[in-house]
């Protein structure tokens, strides 16, 4: 498995908390505003119902399964059948997790970006393939071209996910479309990881799925952790290509039972919610890019602005180390940030910020990072 970086940062905030440091914590990318409260009623009138207290089969989750289909078919067009085409997870993380294990066999590969969320790197280690990074371009999208022949032939998954973490890059519909091609032209499924499908401030979110023809190799998969701020509650679904849905589905089976039914019916109560609520929140993260962005800049600092996600990519200055200005950062500054190599090869020399405290902490935390690097 790879080395985490992220458990030296976890160990150097303990230590500056404990030599009376006030650390702002802006290494993890957990949204800190509330749970709406419709979602935490659904939730308590389901703990007093006996008939959420048992084992949650498959019949258990259609009810979840068939909002989630609405809720993408009034959002991007398909019509799904939640049957066979949707499946419950328990959290995107595990779904991509068991969705690599039932769709590959050790000794294969998957393409991943060379800066990529830190789970994807792990769980390919899990599933004893090989994580084959692909190179980025001047948007941060990846490019397909040049890849290693042994490795592309031994290739069997092309695992995206935009609006993106940590880079906070937005992909439109023509790099989906070369996406979709370059996956047909090598007999790949296109997995499209896509929590922050609502977090977009400039631009909109494509779903790959939607695209003419995707359905017979694309599985896209939703989180309630971010547009719904449920994270701690480990709800997911997964839409796309039966049979990667069944063998996902078959991968799932030994190991669990469905997500709780009461925190499902959270999942239907949020996916009912007007859109204009959602878009509320994504303004009050607009509001804090616009901050930090602004502090660093004042600064002189360069910042390439993000358009989407909840986070802030920044370069260091050539030849720093991100670890070592991550721990400074922790221990000088108090402010505490995610090295960018945790994310990837392509991620030496960056750090990230994660928008997760007011706009006013984060023009502070900004200054001080931009002092530090002076």
């Amino acid at each position: 498995m790879p080395e985490s970086v992220f458990l030296l940062m976890d160990r150097a905030k303990s230590a500056a908390r404990a030599a009376g440091v006030q650390v702002v914590d802006l290494s993890i990318g957990a949204s800190d505003l509330p749970v709406p409260g419709e979602l935490v009623a659904e939730l308590q009138a389901a703990a007093r119902d006996p008939a959420t207290w048992g084992y949650c089969l498959k019949s258990c989750t259609m009810s979840f399964l068939e909002e989630a289909v609405r809720w993408y078919r009034e959002r991007f067009g398909p019509e799904l059948d939640p049957g066979s085409q949707a499946l419950s997870l328990i959290g995107s993380q595990e779904g991509l997790a068991h969705l690599l294990m039932a769709v590959s066999d050790p000794g294969d590969a998957v393409l991943v970006p060379e800066v990529a969320y830190p789970s994807y790197w792990g769980a390919a280690a899990l599933a004893g393939i090989e994580a084959v990074p692909l190179k980025l371009d001047g948007e941060l999208l990846p490019v397909f071209e040049g890849l290693d022949p042994g490795a592309l032939e031994r290739a069997r998954v092309l695992l995206l996910n935009y609006p993106n973490n940590p880079t906070a890059a937005l992909a439109d519909r023509s790099f989906w479309e070369r996406a979709l091609a370059f996956a047909a032209e090598h007999d790949l499924l296109l997995v499209h990881d896509n929590p922050y499908t609502d977090m977009v401030f400039e631009g909109e979110a494509e779903s790959p799925l939607a695209l003419a023809g995707a359905l017979e190799r694309t599985v896209e998969l939703f989180s309630f952790s971010k547009s719904f701020h449920m994270g701690g509650f480990r709800l997911g679904f997964a839409l796309g290509n039966s049979d990667a849905i069944a063998a996902l589905e078959a991968a799932k089976a030994p190991v669990d039972f469905n997500q709780y039914l009461g925190i499902q019916r959270m999942g239907v109560a949020a996916l009912r919610l007007p859109r204009k609520r959602v878009q509320q929140d994504v303004r009050v993260f607009r509001e804090r890019r616009d901050a930090l962005v602004a502090a660093l800049e004042d600064a002189g600092v360069p910042v390439k602005r993000p358009r989407a996600s909840m986070y802030l990519w920044l370069e260091l200055p050539k030849g720093m180390d991100d670890v070592q200005f991550a721990l400074r950062a922790v221990e000088h500054a108090g402010v505490a940030l995610a090295p960018g190599r945790g994310f990837g090869p392509g991620g030496r020399g960056y750090v990230r910020f994660a928008l997760v405290q007011p706009p006013e902490v984060l023009a502070e935390a900004g200054r001080r990072i931009a002092a530090l690097l002076d």
